[in-house]
């Protein structure tokens, strides 16, 4: 029984795509063709490849524990409760913050037929709302999550293939032909941005546990999954440049122009729709994720302060949804897509720095000691080589990355460091009182 109760492999392979695919190739290609051209084709490989030298290493560490894999809980475990207390912090602000980016997708790609949205106030007002709502819809459970989460599966997957599919007849070999050009520091930021469609690949190891022989199955499938996913970007990319060329660039909405140009208003319509019903699927499911993992990790880990974990009759963790919610209004002040979507990297970087990080510590002392992986355990092959090469990956994308959007990781992070030590103040206080009362 408890075997039928596992991820099918097949299971697996649509949770991982699912858990990749969001707003990004709907809503970026435009701004990264505009500072790369024809070479974001390489750049979205070039990502994958990286992707899937972070995964392994997420992989090879959640075969080595009976719990879902998580970072917070890899460092928790290799560096002590203070990594594991900041690991975790980002860990749930990169929830916050992913829900904030797809609200503003949403906005954006409404802004197609809501040409008011342009203005900053309606935009603020209404993405306010938004924000509102999706939390209301969290407090309802578990199965409106679920069902917001299969609408999106199935819009987002189905209008990428409907995109690639049929706008293949229509691409023009002169539509790659382009004088321009882009400087290395250029190229550079796009692929930092561009890197924004792969974050979701942590999604499948944390979910491991639940997996049919992990130590097997996942790494297959999370190469299967980024490879998959790495060739349906590319596909559609080059879809879009074949059919419209560089006036791609700088549009907010890329797929929509180039479908409408040869599909009219309906083939604007459906990869609206499409887009649209993609990523507030999203938001809807991550509001009510979010706050669990919040709440997890203070009741259950005690690696967030006690209050995040506080929770209704009904089992709702209210006071996590209501800091997660207040958070996303302050980030959708903040700036829009184009801004939010680096910021969620440099927070996902927190997480992949660190369970590389470890996984090279491990190594390391596997290689000096020659200690013995724990049975069952995924043996990640070529030593130190592919946490060192996933550290550089973690490196190299952050010195890429605007200083405003560093500063912005940099003030996350003393937010972060700050709440471990008032958390660790009113822990104190609350042994103290206990230990007075007890006397």
């Amino acid at each position: 029984m408890e075997k039928d109760k596992k991820i099918s492999p097949f299971s697996a392979f649509l949770l991982g795509v699912d858990g990749m695919v969001g707003s990004a190739i709907f809503l970026l290609p435009g701004s990264l063709y505009a500072k790369a051209g024809n070479s974001l084709i390489g750049i979205l490989l070039v990502s994958g490849v990286s992707a899937l030298l972070l995964a392994l290493c997420y992989a090879a560490l959640s075969s080595e524990t009976k719990q879902n894999g998580a970072a917070w809980l890899y460092a928790y475990k290799e560096f002590g409760r203070f990594a594991g207390f900041e690991v975790g912090f980002f860990t749930w602000f990169q929830g916050v913050i992913t829900i904030t980016t797809e609200i503003a997708a949403f906005l954006t790609s409404l802004k197609l037929f809501i040409p008011q949205l342009s203005d900053k106030l309606v935009y603020d007002i209404a993405g306010i709302a938004i924000v509102l709502v999706i939390a209301i819809i969290g407090l309802m459970g578990d199965r409106v999550s679920s069902i917001a989460d299969n609408i999106a599966t199935f819009l987002k997957i189905g209008v990428l293939l409907i995109f690639v599919l049929a706008g293949i007849w229509f691409i023009h070999r002169i539509n790659f032909v382009s004088n321009a050009h882009y400087s290395f520091h250029s190229v550079n930021n796009a692929f930092s941005n561009a890197f924004y469609m792969f974050t979701g690949f942590a999604f499948l190891p944390v979910a491991a546990a639940q997996m049919r022989n992990p130590r097997k199955n996942l790494p297959r499938e999370l190469l299967a999954v980024i490879i998959s996913v790495t060739l349906l970007y590319i596909a559609t990319v080059v879809v879009a440049i074949g059919t419209v060329g560089p006036s791609i660039a700088y549009s907010s909405l890329p797929l929509a122009i180039a479908f409408a140009k040869h599909f009219g208003n309906l083939g604007k319509i459906i990869i609206t729709v499409g887009t649209v019903g993609s990523v507030l699927g999203v938001a809807i499911s991550l509001s009510y994720s979010t706050p669990y993992v919040a709440s997890s990790l203070a009741n259950e880990h005690q690696l967030l302060p006690q209050f995040f974990g506080k929770k209704s009759k009904s089992g709702a963790p209210y006071v996590a949804i209501i800091i997660t919610a207040g958070l996303c209004a302050l980030l959708i002040l903040s700036g829009g897509y184009l801004f939010l979507v680096p910021c969620t990297i440099i927070i996902s970087l927190v997480q992949y720095f660190s369970t590389s990080l470890v996984m090279f510590v491990k190594q390391w002392r596997r290689q000096r000691h020659q200690e013995q992986l724990p049975q069952g355990a995924f043996n990640l092959r070529g030593g130190i080589l592919v946490p060192v090469l996933s550290l550089l990956v973690c490196v190299y994308i952050l010195v890429n990355l605007k200083l405003k959007v560093i500063l912005f990781g940099v003030i996350a992070l003393i937010c972060g460091v700050a709440l471990y030590f008032i958390d660790k103040l009113i822990t104190k206080k609350a042994k103290i009182k206990e230990q007075g009362l007890g006397k």
